[in-house]
């Protein structure tokens, strides 16, 4: 019953922490959010004590039940870990701990967010792994499903669902999310919870506080028959079944063990049995063992029978064959129907989008539009709430659910090695709308402070820089002024080129003290590949 309830928790957390990566509407945000808030390290960042104090009371009473329930990344290794069963049963067995790499770590983690270097201690912490993993592997898939429906949708006349932009991912986050996924993957397959116990931060914390929790698995010593089932299914590899012991530190309180122990010797609970734990092995649980051990052998010849049987008589090997084929039959034409009409919808969508892609990079059919280049700023800009760029890189562990949710793709992951895979601010796609919000609201490390539309508007994250030389006014002699008509706060006015002139171009001049670096004129400005006007970040965000 525990498992079961464990297991029913842990899906449902890793549904919706998943969702929350892949909700480019921001609307779940506002139901779900909560389940990013409370993970460890983002707390604790965000010096949300109340968080930090209730997971380690937690940890104090049932043991290290966070890693098996709330941590998405948890959750996900074991799901690797289960389907390593069809590879092989009964696959783990006890190993000690290895105490110097777990604490060394440890200690690595926590220098790396003293000294500010956030992006890089968020490489090994758990949330942010997995964060960034369904940013760049899931949620492109994801949006591809959702324009196929909204392309279905569309042609029955419902607009339940809308298209949007698939987000090209950099090479730099993609390539961590691929590396992070396979690597993890590959541990979880074959040694199960190998991550948690070597290299997470949080399993070495928490497993600190385990040691001493109410409620453990104990084992009692006078109905243990050494068989070591419970030690071949702990993927924590912590159960010492020999000597009757487990190392709490390790253990991720699944209740794994639980179920395959037939003679209930392993139990959940605060009673110590009477029997020291590292009691030796007496002569009749050894022959117990010996006995196991034998009929387990003669279960192995008895199968081996049975299989020779069924190869040496015909009649038994052919009706196994037409069962085989019959199972692989296909299930009629409704299938096959069901299968082309798939395909077809998928390629009408794929179409629709290229040619709709192809639209925007034209204007008006007859020419062809070149994409923006970022222009190189001399301080980056972070996002309002963030109050400055020091603050904003020593508290974003670069798990990218802002990025996410960010509706006008403002927000990109970094490649610079000083704020790696840390979002940053960059206008070629869009602008940040001032009654934009959301990357404010969804911030569970306090990287970016909640903020209201009416502080927004009021605070000034970067200011406007005019380049003549890309200026289109002076460059074609056409009229523009896209940049004074699409900025907000009024902070940009068309005055003449020439003085004495009043027929010359137009050209604009910026109020920088009016300006709060939205963005709306680098965005819109038709210059072409660098806007003749860009946003250049400040160290320490000011208020207006």
């Amino acid at each position: 019953m525990l498992r079961k309830l464990r297991i029913g928790f842990a899906l449902i957390f890793l549904i919706c922490i998943t969702l929350l990566f892949l909700d480019f509407t921001g609307s779940i945000h506002a139901y779900l959010g909560w389940m990013a808030k409370i993970q460890f390290i983002p707390a604790l960042l965000a010096l949300n004590s109340i968080i930090v104090i209730a997971l380690i009371v937690l940890t104090w009473i049932f043991g290290r039940i966070y890693c098996s329930v709330i941590c998405p990344l948890g959750i996900f290794q074991d799901v690797i870990s289960r389907f390593g069963r069809f590879r092989k049963k009964n696959r783990f067995s006890y190993s000690p701990a290895i105490q110097g790499l777990r604490y060394t770590m440890l200690a690595v983690f926590t220098m790396l967010l003293l000294t500010g270097f956030s992006a890089f201690a968020g490489l090994i912490e758990p949330y942010s792994m997995f964060g960034r993993m369904v940013y760049g592997l899931v949620a492109p898939v994801y949006e591809w499903v959702n324009n196929i429906m909204a392309f279905a949708a569309e042609r029955m006349d419902s607009y339940a669902f809308y298209t949007t932009d698939i987000r090209m991912r950099g090479f730099g986050s993609l390539g961590v999310a691929i590396i992070t996924c396979v690597a993890l993957s590959i541990l979880a397959w074959r040694n199960g919870r190998t991550y948690c116990n070597t290299i997470c931060p949080v399993g070495t914390v928490l497993g600190f506080f385990a040691r001493f929790s109410l409620f453990k698995h104990r084992i009692d010593p006078t109905k243990c028959n050494n068989c070591t089932l419970c030690a071949r299914n702990c993927k924590a590899a912590c159960i010492d079944s020999k000597n009757y012991t487990i190392d709490y530190s390790r253990c991720v309180t699944c209740f794994d063990c639980l179920g395959k122990c037939k003679r209930k010797a392993i139990s959940y609970t605060t009673k110590r049995y009477g029997m020291p734990e590292n009691a030796p092995i007496t002569k009749k649980q050894s022959d117990s063992a010996d006995d196991v051990k034998k009929c387990a052998d003669d279960a192995k010849e008895r199968a081996a029978d049975v299989k020779q049987e069924i190869l040496t008589n015909p009649t038994i090997a052919n009706s196994i064959n037409e069962t085989t084929i019959i199972m692989k039959l296909p299930t009629g034409k409704k299938r096959e129907n069901s299968r082309r009409e798939f395909l077809t919808l998928s390629a009408l969508a794929a179409s629709t989008a290229a040619i709709k892609a192809q639209e925007k990079k034209v204007d008006g059919g007859l020419a062809f539009i070149t994409d923006k280049k970022r222009p190189v700023r001399q301080t980056p800009i972070a996002p309002p709430g963030a109050q400055g760029i020091r603050n904003f890189a020593t508290q974003c562990t670069a798990c990218q659910l802002c990025i996410s949710v960010c509706p006008n793709e403002v927000l990109r992951p970094s490649n610079s090695l000083h704020n790696f895979l840390q979002p940053e601010v960059s206008y070629e796609s869009g602008y940040c709308r001032p009654e934009c919000t959301l990357c404010s609201e969804v911030c569970p490390a306090g990287a970016i402070l909640p903020i209201s539309t009416a502080d927004k508007s009021a605070t000034q994250i970067g200011h406007a820089v005019w380049i003549e030389n890309n200026c289109v006014t002076l460059t074609d002699g056409v009229s523009c002024g896209n940049c004074e008509r699409h900025c907000p706060t009024g902070a940009i006015e068309m005055i003449s080129s020439e003085a004495d002139n009043p027929d010359s171009p137009q050209i604009p001049i910026i109020n920088v003290e009016r300006c709060i670096g939205c963005g709306a004129c680098e965005n819109l400005c038709p210059s072409r590949p660098f806007s003749a006007i860009y946003v250049e970040g400040h160290e320490r965000h000011r208020i207006i």
